[in-house]
């Protein structure tokens, strides 16, 4: 003998509540009746239902009150009704239809505008829009009409041809004219000036040398004064009462100066002319692209071009140290000198006595003495 598992009252008391449950909405009057009957039927309570839909206990008993306007938008409110009816096991689908039913959308789409004024405008719209175009078209017609007014053939200009009015004779014969010549050059800016001696003075030459003159006449090429700096455009760095070293591109050239750990202190694409002042005490490497393309001066004055291509500031900076001891030193010894002969003078001019004023000759005016002559006995 066999025992099906599908027999047995609960499950033939289940099948007929679910049947019940499934025609509760069509038995009902209204929506929040059918949905307060089955809720009673299932034995949940409000609070019970809320918790399981996470819908506000009095949103629920708005839906079964069939209170529509307690309820929010309308898309929350079908979204209510369907958590409602799925947690009593009721068809979803036909709970949301009755919804839309016995609540209809009183929203309605935008309509058109109407109104007198609106037909007024629809009344004079083509005349507005033909007196649009005729001004349009009347203003393109006077423009072309301008245009072609304006228009003139081509001729020949009037001084192609010298009328022979203007032919320069002389005794009859006429007289031809040549080429112009070029414009004379600028005479408004007067030549530069160069102080004498003062290029002998900044190279250190002799001026008493007649070959150290000549050589210097012959590096005057570039222009008077090439022994001081010169700024002919920025000058970048330190102030220029904290920096002896001065490098001047002489041509566009690449500046980078490096610190000692790696780190770029100055890096510049150098244009000619412009300048970068070196700290005093500052542990760098000047790398460049070109040394030859820039110059070095050492307290103000020219100390060649660059020696490498990577080139240790400290090096410049000793060598403008040691320019500035032997200018010291030449300037306590020429000071010396200067006193050592303002000395020696005074002791010769003490050592001399005074001379004894001479007796003035006699004067042509004044006879000569005569002697006494003695009466004959």
């Amino acid at each position: 003998m066999t025992l099906s598992a599908g027999s047995g009252p609960d499950q033939s008391q289940a099948s007929s509540d679910g049947q019940d449950m499934g025609h509760v909405l069509d038995a009902a009057a209204t929506l929040g009746e059918g949905l307060r009957t089955a809720r009673d039927r299932s034995g949940k309570s409000l609070a019970e239902l809320a918790a399981e839909t996470k819908v506000h206990r009095r949103f629920l008993t708005a839906l079964e009150q069939n209170d529509w306007s307690s309820l929010p938008s309308r898309v929350f409110a079908i979204g209510y009704v369907r958590a409602y009816a799925a947690a009593l096991g009721l068809d979803e689908q036909s709970a949301v239809e009755r919804f839309k039913r016995e609540s209809p959308d009183t929203t309605t789409p935008l309509k058109p505008p109407v109104g007198i004024a609106f037909e007024d405008m629809k009344r004079q719209s083509p005349r507005i829009v033909a007196g649009i175009a005729v001004v349009v078209l009347a203003v393109i017609g006077w423009n072309v009409f301008q245009r072609i007014s304006l228009l003139r053939a081509p001729r020949a200009s009037d001084i192609a041809a010298v009328p022979d009015a203007w032919r320069a004779r002389a005794d009859g014969a006429p007289i031809a004219l040549g080429a112009p010549r070029a414009a004379p050059p600028d005479q408004t800016t007067p030549a530069l000036y160069v102080t004498p001696g003062l290029e002998a003075q900044l190279a250190g030459v002799d001026p008493n040398d007649p070959e150290a003159m000549a050589a210097l006449a012959a590096a005057k090429e570039q222009g008077p004064v090439q022994k001081a700096f010169n700024p002919r455009g920025a000058v970048y760095g330190a102030p220029a009462n904290a920096s002896q070293v001065v490098i001047q591109a002489r041509k566009p050239g690449a500046l980078v100066v490096r610190i000692g750990d790696g780190q770029a202190l100055f890096a510049r694409q150098m244009a000619a002319g412009e300048a970068w002042r070196a700290p005093l005490a500052a542990a760098a490497t000047i790398d460049v692209s070109d040394p030859a393309a820039f110059d070095v001066y050492l307290n103000g004055e020219y100390g060649g071009a660059l020696p490498a291509v990577l080139t240790p500031l400290a090096q410049l900076n000793a060598r403008a140290g040691q320019a500035t001891r032997q200018l010291a030193e030449a300037q306590a010894r020429a000071q010396a000198q200067a006193q050592a002969q303002a000395q020696a003078q005074a002791q010769t001019a003490a050592r001399v006595p005074a001379a004894a004023p001479s007796p003035a000759p006699p004067s042509a005016a004044t006879p000569p003495p005569v002697a006494p002559v003695s009466a004959p006995n």
